[in-house]
């Protein structure tokens, strides 16, 4: 097979909130793609080339090295080198050293002694919500407050400094914020974290079990690692966890005999996240390799720096992997799935995220079991924007649906 000269650029336009945007859709598994700042690179959608290549150590996720797809402001801005303790775009060995300190601090040993604190976050949210009443945004009064809490928790960010982290993350992720906007954002992150940084440095030896404290404690990291560490995980620990959540509520919404699936058989509910994280997917376009040498890779010759951008919500549609892939059935065994990617680079959090997911999923709808949308589908605002996709707003109601005004009332 011989490389095809024709690269188009990326479209974003998704036929329903739920379903990959059709453009990619009809793409072959590796196609190349004209990026906004005149970079020809790569589109991978095929599920068999896109774990391949998150596989591959002949690619890199060094941010100097990666194009941006979507967004011509943020795609003309050449990025620099990660800072100390910005791990995700480095490469091994540096990689690896970070993930190795942080490992413990989101293995099954540590999620399990979590749970608590993620139910009663969970019944917090849920409380706040029955007292505010019908109708509500499920976003703001469910979705962000749950993993935003738990990730803060987890850290010891101050409860004071929780609201302006969680919308300054809001900024960073928005493929449309200008690189001002987006520096300014992360500036506001990295300020919370240096304080913190700074108290626990000043303060006595930690007794708690955070991961900043018990980092500050073996001493092997400078003050600018953990301040980029904590903005890190800060940034990257609530947000995809939200737009889960408030999406997945949105698509069992309008999907009722999936609902009454999961509500009626607990024992669903773990096979039921790994469903929904296949069928919505929401990391976009910002998981992305670029290439070290020449790789051939599917008849395909991938030169040394081009990016290659891995359109995992199409990946994981893909039908030589997954029968009847535009079908949500929660009963599925969708393992192997790429929501969380796959190799060196694999979600740190990703067992946080599933015990949140299978936490505040279930608990929601036996709080409110005739929980339904307060506006039409079609009226709900999704972010086809940001790098994680989502909702911007889901407006939900519960108890006593409103009597139809009759012509003479």
């Amino acid at each position: 097979m011989s490389d095809s000269p024709i690269a188009r650029p990326l479209e974003t336009d998704r036929p329903t909130p739920f379903d990959p945007p059709v453009e990619l859709r009809k793409r072959p598994p590796l196609s190349r793609l004209a990026y906004p700042d005149g970079h020809l690179g790569w589109v991978a959608t095929g599920y068999s080339v896109t774990r391949a290549i998150l596989a591959d150590p002949r690619f890199s996720t060094r941010r100097e090295l990666l194009h941006q797809p979507v967004g011509r402001d943020r795609a003309q801005e050449r990025p620099t080198p990660a800072e100390p303790g910005i791990f995700p775009h480095m490469d091994p060995p540096e990689h690896t050293r970070y993930r190795r300190l942080l490992s413990r601090h989101f293995g099954p040993r540590r999620v399990a002694e979590l749970t608590p604190t993620i139910r009663r976050c969970t019944e917090q949210a849920l409380a706040g919500m029955a007292d505010g009443g019908s109708p509500a945004d499920l976003v703001a009064a469910f979705a962000v407050p749950i993993p935003a809490l738990v990730i803060c928790e987890l850290l010891g960010v101050p409860v004071e400094d929780r609201q302006a982290i969680q919308a300054a993350t809001a900024v960073m992720n928005d493929l449309d914020s200008t690189p001002e906007q987006a520096f300014e954002a992360v500036m506001s992150i990295t300020g919370t974290v240096r304080r913190l940084v700074a108290k626990l440095r000043a303060g006595p030896a930690p007794s708690d079990d955070g991961l900043l404290a018990h980092a500050v404690a073996t001493g092997d990291l400078t003050d600018d690692e953990l301040t980029n560490l904590g903005m890190v995980l800060l940034a990257t620990g609530h947000l995809p966890t939200s737009s889960m959540l408030s999406l997945g509520t949105f698509v069992l919404l309008t999907e009722p005999a999936q609902r009454a699936r999961l509500t009626g058989d607990p024992a669903l509910a773990e096979p039921a996240v790994e469903e929904l994280l296949r069928y919505l997917s929401i990391l976009q376009f910002d998981v992305r390799r670029t290439a070290l040498i020449d790789v051939e890779i599917d008849g395909h010759t991938i030169a040394a720096g081009e990016t290659v951008v891995l359109a995992l919500p199409v990946a994981n549609r893909d039908p030589e992997r997954f029968a009847g892939p535009d079908t949500l059935d929660l009963a599925r065994s969708a393992t192997g799935h790429l929501a969380f990617g796959h190799g060196v680079h694999q979600c740190l959090g990703q067992q946080l995220a599933r015990t949140e997911l299978r936490i505040a999923l279930t608990a929601l709808f036996e709080r409110f079991p005739d929980l339904r949308l307060a506006v039409p589908p079609d009226e709900v605002p999704t972010r086809d924007r940001m790098a994680v996709y989502g909702v911007d707003r889901l407006p939900v109601a519960w108890g006593p649906a409103p009597a139809p005004v009759g012509i003479h009332d």
